[in-house]
Formats: C-alpha cells, structure tokens, sequence
C-alpha cells in the first residue's frame, strides 16, 4: 500500500540524512526514524480514510433519498483510493455489493459480494445466500464460517447461517451452529428461541428482526405483503385511539 510505501522511504531518507549527513549517532538516526514512519503513515492514513468517509456518507444519503444508482457510482469513485491503504477495497467492494443486493440485482451484486470485506457481516450473508441459491452448499458454508469467525458477537448472522442450513436440509448442522453462537455471542434470546424450534422440528421464525431480516430477501412477496398490510393496519388502530 502506498502509505506504507511512502512512509518508509520517507523514514529512510530521515535516518539517511541523520546518521550519513549529519553524523548524528545511530540509535538516535534509527528513534528518528521510526517517529517519522508511525507519524506520516498516521496522517496519511488519515487523510485518506477522511476520504472514504465523506464518500460513505453521501452514499448513505443517496440511498436513503431512493438514489441507489448515484450511491454505486459515488462507492466506484472511491476505488482510486484503494492503492493507499488496506481493505478500502474490499470495504466499497461490500457496501456496493449490498446496495446492489437490496435492489434484487442478485448477478451484479455477486461480483461484489465475492470480493467484500469479510468483516462487513451483512455483505457477506448475501454472499452465503447467493451461493446457497446457486446451489453451492459448499461455498456457502465456507463464506458463514469466514463470517461468523470474523463477526462471532453478531446474533442475526448466526441464525442467518442456521437458516440456511436447514433450508437446504442439513437441520443437524443448522443445530449445532446456533448452539456454538450462542456460546459465541454469550447467550442470545433469538438464538435460543429459533434453537429450541429446530430441535422441536420446527421452522426458525425470523421475522422478529424486521427490516434487517427482510434485507435478505428470504421471505416470499406473500409473507412481506402480509407483514406490510400488518404493519399498516396497526398504525390505523394507533391513529384512531
């Protein structure tokens, strides 16, 4: 990365300049040095993580004003700076690929997807996903276990990863996965609640994380109308008292 490159070059010059030139001794070349390293690689990391922030944030406005096709381009324009500093790249590639997801562009957002930031738990539960409706039982697995190594304290990413499981019908393991988050995450009541219903033969019920289950796009336009015309109906009730 070329933060690091630079600052290293810059540091050498410093003890360079110090210890040859100077005739400064060489712990005090080599202190000097060092200093330099860790203070220019601080600004400049910095600065350019200044950058992808301002850029996530008119993303994320864009995407809240329904502007999601100005959000990706804006998320593009940050790969420029992903020569200067470590997982920029994969962050932008992650938050592209779930605004693509979110749109039901299911093929473009795999291309992201694939190479987002392992740490980003939602973008890689698409992924999951992608692979499980791709019929890749195997690279879905692969990219839960990466997720859920990566993100252990994160509840919902557990019981993603438990439901589908038992959707592609390997409720045994399903069960052992909730079990080891809730170890994980120290106790979890969705967990333990959708837990029991696999051990009793029944279905997880999702639906009580909302809108951060319906990110996913698991539930059928049915199920989501219902929940909706639900939703609505209680808002009446609220208005007329």
């Amino acid at each position: 990365m070329l933060n690091i490159v630079i600052s290293l070059v810059v540091a050498l010059l410093v003890h360079g300049g110090l210890s040859l030139l100077a005739g400064v001794d060489q712990w005090i070349a080599t202190i000097a040095s060092v200093v330099t390293f860790l203070l220019l690689y601080f600004l400049l990391t910095r600065f350019v993580m200044k950058k992808i922030g301002v850029l996530m944030e008119s993303a994320q406005r864009d995407i809240q004003a329904g502007r999601a096709e100005k959000a990706v381009k804006e998320l593009q324009g940050g790969f420029k700076y992903a020569k200067w500093q470590f997982y920029i790249k994969g962050q932008l590639n992650a938050q592209i690929g779930t605004i693509l997801y979110l749109k039901r562009d299911f093929t473009q957002a795999f291309d992201y997807l694939q190479k987002g930031f392992v740490r980003h738990w939602v973008a890689m539960g698409m992924l999951g996903i992608c692979y499980m409706k791709r019929n890749k039982s195997g690279k879905m697995i692969e990219t839960f276990d990466k997720a859920t190594a990566a993100n252990k304290k994160e509840p919902m990413l557990w019981n993603l990863y438990g439901y589908c499981l038992d959707k592609i019908g390997q409720t045994d393991q399903a069960i052992a996965v909730m079990e080891k988050g809730i170890k994980k995450t120290g106790g979890n009541e969705a967990l333990q609640a959708n837990l029991d219903a696999l051990k009793a033969g029944k279905k997880m019920k999702m639906q009580a994380y909302g809108d951060l289950w319906y990110q996913f796009h698991l539930e059928s336009q049915g199920t989501l109308i219902k929940q909706q015309t639900k939703a609505m109906q209680g808002r009446r009730k609220i208005v007329r008292r």
